[in-house]
């Protein structure tokens, strides 16, 4: 098997026309025609996590975060970017990515963020029209859910959604005296589907990466929780360990051990 039938499969599921026009999605170093002999999933692809990779004999990384984002004019192991591509290379490392093709695919990473805090009747809540791809034969692809939960006390809410995504810190803003049962959520750095998410009658909007102007242009009408961005995504690994599996059972694929949060909480 070679590494271009993994890959893919996980591009028939989000397919490379989904990502947004500024994104880098797909193989990022390496060899697509290479037989295979595992994959290791990650969040980040790093130095650490290609050494392991190398240790445990496998030749693919697949992660959600791009490596290279911008054009390299030089490999002089300068930046952490550049040490890993060496690495890659040396050893025959290929590293992938679904980045914002599995975050605006169907049943992608904001769905499975709605499926760790029980969300039902879950939507989209970005939807636009694509070209129908997956085992589902959709056709509508967009960032972001809407849903509800059983309604409960804003802060118990909270509480709830800290324990769910096993995160450190909960920035947040806006009236806890309430119950809250209805939530949009995004992914990564969500702030731009704020207006989305009070128009269709969210009460909670829960994402990452938000400036301290989006808190306070927008608490008087949504309670808004910034889970941090590492923590909102790191379920990706998840989905590709499933879409995998579901195929190909005995293949060698793990999480990579030695992945850690860049962030930390003091």
């Amino acid at each position: 098997m070679k590494i271009k039938d993994i890959t893919n499969l996980i591009e028939y599921y989000a397919p490379l026309h989904l990502q947004e026009e500024w994104d880098n999605a797909g193989v990022q170093v390496g060899n697509p025609e290479a037989e295979v002999t595992g994959a290791l999933l990650c969040t980040d692809a790093t130095e650490a996590v290609v050494a392991e990779t190398i240790e445990r004999g496998y030749n693919l990384v697949i992660s959600h975060h791009p490596l290279i984002f911008h054009a390299l004019k030089k490999i002089m192991g300068r930046t952490p970017v550049e040490r890993t591509v060496a690495m890659a290379i040396k050893h025959d490392v290929t590293i992938y990515c679904a980045h914002t093709n599995m975050d605006n695919a169907w049943l992608g990473v904001s769905w499975r963020m709605a499926d760790k805090l029980g969300m039902t009747n879950v939507q989209c809540l970005d939807p636009h029209p694509v070209e129908t791809y997956g085992s589902s034969n959709q056709s509508v692809a967009g960032c972001g859910v809407i849903g509800d939960i059983a309604p409960q006390p804003a802060l118990a809410v909270l509480e709830q959604v800290k324990q769910a995504f096993e995160v450190g810190a909960v920035r947040y803003s806006g009236d806890t005296n309430q119950e809250i049962g209805r939530v949009a959520l995004c992914g990564g750095a969500g702030a731009f589907l704020m207006p989305a998410a009070i128009e269709q009658g969210a009460q909670l909007y829960i994402s990452a990466d938000m400036r301290y102007h989006d808190f306070l242009e927008n608490n008087q009408r949504i309670l808004i929780a910034d889970i941090g961005h590492y923590e909102s995504e790191h379920y990706t690994k998840e989905i590709f360990l499933e879409i995998i599996q579901k195929k190909y059972p005995n293949f060698a694929v793990a999480f990579a051990k030695d992945e850690t949060n860049q962030v930390q909480y003091l």
